[in-house]
């Protein structure tokens, strides 16, 4: 998985075989990822590379990513559900989607167009980590999924998909050693690194 943006914009995420090749969805989406990009960048947020993909932050909190998909470019909120969107630009990444609301364009112009009410939108976005408010998350299947595992698996549905796919008894062995640790960046960590094996249908201790 890409670790580092310049790399991503170089050769992909590196979660598929695409990666590196001229097939890879960045190189499809380019322009309107560096536009994006310069969007985010101009708002004064941090950037690193989390689960292979440009990754936006305030003082350590998550704030957005921006990721290439078949069909658009996607600017992703992690707490979009908060966001007042006055300008009905949002969508839910996901049909059973809590808390992220993506922004999807399929062209520059349509990014230039909109670039003032995107930038509200980050400048609001980071007030709410400022105010430090909460999405309420349901619980699913009377698990106490961490806040971590679902914004996870907001941004990356073949995850969700494959989760779910597990039998309950893998599915609560993940819950509980994601709960498990105080420190937020730690849940992250152990999610990142158990993306893999959940995909390939895994429990917590099958090799």
């Amino acid at each position: 998985m890409t670790t580092d943006v310049d790399q991503y914009f170089a050769e992909g995420c590196g979660r598929c075989h695409l990666g590196g090749t001229p097939d890879c969805k960045v190189h499809k989406w380019g322009e309107e990822l560096k536009q994006l990009r310069r969007i985010v960048l101009d708002c004064g947020l941090n950037e690193e590379a989390k689960w292979g993909v440009p990754c936006y932050t305030y003082r350590g909190a998550n704030v957005l990513i921006i990721s290439a998909f078949v069909n658009h470019a996607a600017l992703s909120f992690f707490k979009g559900v908060l966001l007042q969107d006055e300008h009905q630009l949002l969508e839910k990444p996901g049909e059973n989607s809590q808390s992220a609301r993506v922004l999807r364009f399929s062209s520059p112009q349509q990014i230039l167009e909109v670039e003032p009410f995107i930038k509200a939108y980050i400048f609001e976005a980071v007030e709410i980590e400022k105010a430090g408010l909460k999405v309420d998350f349901k619980d699913s299947k009377n698990l106490d999924y961490p806040e971590e595992l679902h914004q996870t698996m907001d941004e990356m549905p073949e995850f969700k998909k494959a989760f779910e796919a597990l039998t309950p008894g893998r599915q609560r062995g993940y819950v509980l050693y994601f709960s498990a640790p105080k420190q937020s960046k730690t849940k992250y960590a152990r999610i990142e690194k158990y993306i893999p094996q959940i995909l390939a249908g895994r429990g917590l201790h099958d090799r």
